[in-house]
């Protein structure tokens, strides 16, 4: 099952990326997945600019094109988003906006990151906008608190709680891809 692990932080001076390294990396090893690391930097979709609502999906724009035919070839996804200002990523809400079809009866996970909180009220947000799209977000994710204390030498070194999360969050994503496969057709 193709799998997406999508980075949700666009922004200068971003420090998550090894987050998401690591997520394709537990993912590989899991087995279930052939993952595959998508930057919404490198994705790069402008503030929603198509004429016309994506349930037509009717897209004028490349880089709509491009993006539908990404999140179209997934299975399952997994969201390593940051917290901003207690919310959700701007950038990961504009990519959800952009499509309708291509999420749909697809299950998610979510990673998310941050100070105290560890992103969880951006997982929430991003929970919320996921199944207005058809997607199933799962109820296990990893929540990472003062996430810079595990990044070393560029290297995201997990504590024994974020470890003991990952796996069952992609049980569970694997189990939800398979059943879910039917209605994807």
């Amino acid at each position: 099952m193709k799998l997406d692990v999508v980075f949700a932080s666009t922004r200068e001076g971003r420090a998550g990326l090894p987050i998401a390294e690591w997520v394709v990396a537990e993912a590989r090893a899991h087995g279930k997945f052939e993952p595959e690391l998508v930057d919404l930097r490198t994705v790069n979709l402008p503030l929603f600019d198509e004429p016309k609502h994506p349930r037509f999906r009717q897209y004028e724009r490349a880089h709509t094109k491009a993006w539908s035919a990404i999140v179209e070839a997934a299975d399952a996804f997994v969201f390593v988003t940051p917290e901003y200002n207690y919310g959700m990523a701007p950038a990961l809400l504009n990519a959800i906006d952009y499509l309708l079809a291509e999420w749909a009866y697809k299950p998610a996970g979510i990673v998310s990151y941050g100070g105290i909180s560890g992103g969880t009220r951006s997982a929430q947000m991003t929970k919320t906008m996921l199944t207005s799209v058809k997607v199933m977000p799962l109820p296990e994710g990893v929540s990472i608190p003062f996430f810079m204390k595990m990044i070393s030498d560029g290297r995201f070194v997990p504590g024994e709680l974020q470890q003991k999360a990952v796996g069952p969050m992609l049980n569970e994503l694997s189990r939800w891809a398979e059943a879910l496969a039917p209605l994807r057709k």
